[in-house]
């Protein structure tokens, strides 16, 4: 078992705010600061596109879902640290993991509820059975 100070273990094994010197210290700090307002201004620019005439109505949806999908980017990068090196391989693996398991949840639960409203008896038909 290791100690609090001990720096056993790889460089890119630490926590954020885990930082030796100020220059490290300032640069993570410029990064998070850069993430905040990249993500303010993808938020604005939402809030943006809805109010708007300038964009084709049927193109507004995709417009969001272009600026939701930045947004998610920029968190991964920025606040979460998710990145190409070879020490995120496991961080991505198992972001990987859990969109599947969203995305199954998600689809399996719009699935059902289809084939339930598909399947379904009639209303004046179960109203009927009641009396």
């Amino acid at each position: 078992m290791t100690e609090a100070g001990d720096s056993a273990g790889s460089p890119f094994d630490s926590a954020p705010g885990d930082e030796e010197d100020s220059g490290d210290m300032a640069r993570g700090l410029a990064g998070y600061l850069l993430g905040l307002a990249l993500a303010t201004l993808l938020t604005a620019a939402s809030f943006w596109v809805v109010s708007t005439h300038l964009i084709y109505g049927p193109g507004v949806p995709v417009a969001i879902l272009v600026l939701a999908i930045a947004q998610m980017g920029i968190h991964l990068v920025f606040f979460l640290h998710i990145t190409t090196a070879a020490d995120n391989t496991n961080n991505i693996l198992a972001l990987a993991f859990g969109t599947l398991i969203v995305c199954l949840v998600v689809f399996g639960s719009l699935w059902i509820m289809a084939n339930l409203d598909r399947n379904m008896m009639p209303m004046d038909r179960l109203i009927q059975m009641q009396r």
